[in-house]
Formats: C-alpha cells, structure tokens, sequence
C-alpha cells in the first residue's frame, strides 16, 4: 500500500507539472538527479548526506553541515531537498559539494540513489520519514540519523494502524528529538535509540545573530532628530491581519516607531500597508541616512533583513499566527527582546516555552495587543525584563550541535 501511494503521488505530480509551477520544478529537478550524481560524485570521497524537506527545515540543519566543514574536512556534503522552495534558495549552497532533489521513495530510484551516492552516513532533519531510504540504509549498515525531530501522539507512528511505520523508527543509529515528552512518546512503542538533544534552530539564530547585518539605515531611523532612542516595535514576516493590528496601535501612539518587513513584497502588499499607515512612512528602498528621522514608519521593500532588523527593535511582532501559523520567534528573541504573534501557534514547541519563560506573548485581537503595548510603554522595567526572559531563552536551549554530533561521533 506505501509502495502504491508513493507511485501515485508521484503520477500526480508529473500530470499536473504542466500546469502548476512547484509540480514543474520537482518533475524537472527530478529528471537531472541522476544525471548530476553520476558527473559530480567522486567516487574516492566520504560523504554525509543531509536532507532537508524544505527551507526552514535547512535551516535546522545548517549548523551540523558547518560544524562538518569546519571540524571534519575529509567528508563532504550531499545535500538534498525535497522541496523546490529549499531546493531553488540553496542549490548554490556553498557549503555543499552536491545538492539536488531527492527522488520519490520508490525502491527502483532509492537503490539508484543510493548506488550513485553511496553515503558514509545519512542524516534527516525534523519529519522525514521515507520508508525505502531508511530500510535500504539499514540494509546497507549505514548509519541513519534523525536530528531535531519531534514528535506528536496524533502521529501514524502511535495509531493503532501505524505498525509499519513504527518499524521504520528502529532503523535510526539514533533518533535525536527536541523534548522529553517525544522520546517518551517513543519509548512507549518500544523505541529506544533516542536522546534528548533539543533544537538546532537555537545555535542557529545565534550564528545569524552573531553575522548580523549593521544597517546604518535603521540605526538612524530609530532615534529622533535630537539622537535619543526612540521605543521601536519590529514586526517580522507580516500579513495583513497582522498589520491592522500593531498599525493601529502605531498610529495612535506618537512615541512609538515602526518597522515592518512583511511576508510578501509585492507592489499591492505595500501599497496596503502605506494606506493603513497614518504617519509619516518611507519605503526601505528610498530611504537614506539624511531623511530617515522625518519619519514614523520604515517599510522593508527587499528581503533578507529581517534577521539584523529585529537588532535595532526594543519589541517584536512575528506574523503568521492569524493564518497558517507563526513565523520564527527565536530569530526575533535571540536579540533580548519580548516576542508578540498571533493565536495560531499550537504545533511551535518553542512559542509555547516562551511564552513560560515570560518572553512571549500571545494575542488573540486588537484589545489583547494594545493592553500588553501600554504596559510596555509605561512601564520600562517590564519590558527590560521581558527582553531579558526572551534572550536567556534562546541562550539556555543552544548547544544542540555540540550535543548531535557527540552522538554521529565522525573519526
């Protein structure tokens, strides 16, 4: 039955290409993998292949690919994605000897890949979980890592119907999960090559922290025209629900500035924040040094910002909680400073351990928002403290990496 929706899907997703842009990319993609395995591989060298889903989840995974370049330099890197929205941002991955698509789960195309590959050792990030990869690896005896998984009861793996997959989790060398409630989960069904490692996003956005960006732009902007610090709010990966809520706030609080770099860029998306902002408001893209203080509200027309923008806020709002769920928290937290989102925010172990640690804070509508604003404004020394709760957070839960590959153990 797996074999068979396996085959299916990919069926699908070769009829629809045509017509559907992500379904185009994959069929393509999927068509050179061989092709680029049997020109790039040297079939002298040891390689680790990493793979990631998507882009968020190579992010996960990022610093074990570093750490391996930086401590382990007779191994190279085979990185493959599942998704053409990781695949298509990082196929130039400097990092990586190889990167390409990883072909559907089907025994023929499994065996090929791994023929051509031939990996030293495997390791997967977070949720992947591909029957025939991990029962051909372990036929082979070759090491299969699970780094930074977490796991749920809702999941096949503890249904009564999940059988087959159980048995997929005792191929692992080592399941490394993010809590304790996973690795219980686990050993509940009988699964015991598991440790508690934690996230490697924490090391990650303290990497990115470390490298930010020094914007002159937003330094600038955020003091007024006599150079004192103005209180300003950095609201990250917005949506326009989003937007109607801290820019209302904005307008009607004169001492408060704003920056916004939303989640789409697109002409009609900036367009809407311009209308609803009633206060002086300046594109990125326009904006200089010398004219930067005349105004209220920074809007960030260009991507790859946001990281070293949160830097230059005293408050953070993350977007996506009023749709399909928040954005990253801990890029915003790692910079000592509380974290607003919206209600969707379930599935994000680390809003929910933030919002304990006192460094995040939940809102469901415009009153909850405006309530936390004010007691902000008003009382510095709560906002300090809610900073200070944020970046111990993130600071307390790094190390993961260190701990990962103790464990992979690479000679």
């Amino acid at each position: 039955m797996y074999n068979f929706i396996i085959g299916l899907y990919a069926f699908i997703v070769y009829i629809i290409s045509p017509f559907h842009k992500k379904a185009r990319l994959i069929v393509k993609g999927h068509r050179d993998v061989f092709k680029k395995l049997e020109s790039e591989i040297d079939p002298n060298a040891k390689y680790i292949w990493l793979h990631a889903a998507s882009l968020g989840e190579f992010e996960q995974g990022r610093p074990i690919i570093e750490n391996i370049k930086e401590n382990h330099t007779s191994y190279k890197i085979l990185l493959t994605f599942f998704s053409p929205s990781g695949y298509e941002v990082r196929k130039d991955y400097e990092l990586a000897d190889i990167v390409c698509y990883l072909p559907f789960d089907r025994k023929s195309k499994v065996k090929r890949f791994l023929n051509l590959a031939n990996p030293h050792m495997a390791i997967f990030i977070k949720y992947e979980f591909w029957y025939n990869y991990v029962n051909q690896l372990h036929k082979k005896d070759i090491p299969i890592y699970m780094v930074s998984a977490i796991f749920r009861p809702n999941q096949i793996f503890f249904r009564w119907y999940g059988k087959f997959y159980q048995k997929m989790l005792h191929f692992y060398s080592c399941i490394c999960v993010q809590d304790e409630n996973s690795k219980q989960l686990l050993n509940n069904i009988g699964v015991k090559n598991v440790e508690v490692c934690g996230d490697t996003r924490f090391d990650r956005v303290l990497d990115i922290k470390a490298g930010a960006k020094t914007l002159p732009l937003a330094e600038a902007f955020t003091k007024n025209e006599k150079g004192e610090k103005q209180i300003t709010l950095v609201a990250g990966s917005s949506w326009p629900k989003d937007e109607d809520i801290f820019v209302k706030y904005f307008n009607g609080n004169p001492d408060l500035k704003l920056i916004i770099a939303p989640h789409e860029i697109h002409e009609a998306h900036l367009s809407y924040i311009e209308s609803i902002v009633k206060r002086p408001s300046i594109r990125y893209s326009k904006a200089t040094v010398e004219n930067i203080q005349q105004y209220d509200c920074l809007i960030v027309d260009s991507f790859g910002l946001l990281s070293s923008l949160y830097e230059y806020g005293e408050i953070a709002y993350v977007g996506g909680g009023f749709g399909v769920g928040i954005h990253n928290i801990l890029e915003a937290a790692v910079y000592g400073i509380p974290v607003f989102f919206g209600p969707n925010f379930k599935k994000f172990r680390e809003a929910h351990q933030l919002i304990e640690e006192g460094g995040g804070y939940p809102i469901q509508d415009d009153e909850n928002f405006w309530s936390l604003m004010n007691e902000f404004l008003e009382y510095p020394q709560v906002l300090s403290s809610a900073g200070n709760l944020a970046g111990e957070y993130v600071r307390n839960n790094a190390g993961v990496v260190d701990k990962v590959m103790q464990i992979i153990d690479l000679k």
